[in-house]
């Protein structure tokens, strides 16, 4: 049924997915995802688990977060009530676009969806009250590969959109390390982190 409309973005291996939206007087209707499609466009990629979470207030940040070695994961990522201004940091040591980071509008009625593949460090920050966020990833959840890089990293310069100070985050994400203080820690390399 559905098509999707599939464009590359700055960041190596970085996707925005648009899939097809049938809309009436009723509201609308789409393949969030379908095998089909997304191998028909070339992503192969094979989903494991569904995670969603809910950001009651405006302002929240999550992230950045990343899984380590062989617990990577490539994550497809959309919104499903909200918006949130979603952010990757390219963190694949010898990628042409290593230390970069990207930000996207994800949104309730945009419907993009976001392609982020193993070894990208990810986050979030919402810009409106009660975002339901979701997303598939190809590789279970594993605590002791839990990796993180501080949202706030000044060499980053990620450009949130509100005021840091007054950010709503768990005090886990408050304590990350910067991009550089990660690195002198830890031996990675392409496609391994």
């Amino acid at each position: 049924m559905g098509k999707l409309n599939v464009t590359k973005t700055n960041l190596t291996d970085v996707l925005i997915i648009e899939p097809a939206v049938f809309g009436d007087h009723r509201g609308f209707f789409t393949e969030s995802y379908s095998e089909e499609d997304f191998t028909n466009a070339g992503i192969t990629t094979k989903f494991v688990q569904d995670n969603h979470s809910l950001s009651s207030e405006a302002g929240v940040v999550r992230g950045l977060h990343f899984q380590k070695g062989q617990a990577s994961q490539t994550k497809l990522i959309r919104v499903v009530t909200g918006a949130v201004l979603d952010v990757i940091v390219d963190i694949r040591k010898g990628s042409p676009t290593y230390g970069k980071w990207e930000g996207y509008i994800l949104s309730e009625s945009n419907h993009r969806q976001l392609l982020v593949p193993r070894g990208f460090a990810h986050g979030f920050m919402t810009l409106t009250p009660n975002v339901n966020f979701m997303y598939k990833c190809d590789n279970y959840y594993n605590a002791q590969a839990d990796g993180g890089i501080a949202f706030d990293d000044p060499e980053l310069g990620i450009d949130w959109p509100m005021d840091l100070e007054k950010a709503i985050t768990s005090e886990k994400d408050k304590h990350h390390p910067t991009l550089k203080a990660f690195e002198a820690e830890n031996d990675f390399v392409y496609g391994e982190i």
